[in-house]
């Protein structure tokens, strides 16, 4: 992630680093302040207009264009990755589970897993492919 610059990619702004390995028991990890996810605000009562809407795919378009064209793929897009603050402004988080897409990186040992993204949003394709 922090190789990553563009406005719809949750960028790291800093990490802190501890005083020694033996006292690192937790990580801090600076990023942009985004308010809520799109997952809430599909929960809450605020309606969404079509303006809204078109602006949001708009903006997930143009992150996951720049992540393919640096050969990355994400593989857990859903709306609780996606950021919002109240701007509208949208970015994408979550890197857990993305992988290089770089054909002379995946040798045998670099393998990608089958488990990809979060069950309830995965494409039937890969649901009727897993053992």
């Amino acid at each position: 992630m922090r190789l990553l610059e563009h406005e719809n990619i949750l960028s790291i702004k800093s990490c802190l680093q501890p005083e020694s390995l033996e006292k690192l028991n937790e990580l801090y990890v600076i990023t942009d302040l985004m308010e809520t996810d799109l997952a809430q605000i599909i929960k809450s009562n605020q309606p969404l207009s079509e303006q809204h809407i078109q602006f949001f795919t708009y903006q997930i378009l143009r992150g996951l264009k720049y992540l393919h064209s640096a050969g990355i793929l994400h593989r857990d897009l859903k709306p609780r990755n996606l950021l919002v603050n109240s701007n509208c402004d949208l970015k994408i988080c979550d890197f857990g589970l993305s992988r290089a897409n770089i054909p002379y990186l995946l040798t045998k040992t670099a393998q990608m897993t089958d488990y990809i993204s979060t069950r309830w949003y995965r494409a039937p394709e890969v649901i009727l492919s897993q053992k």
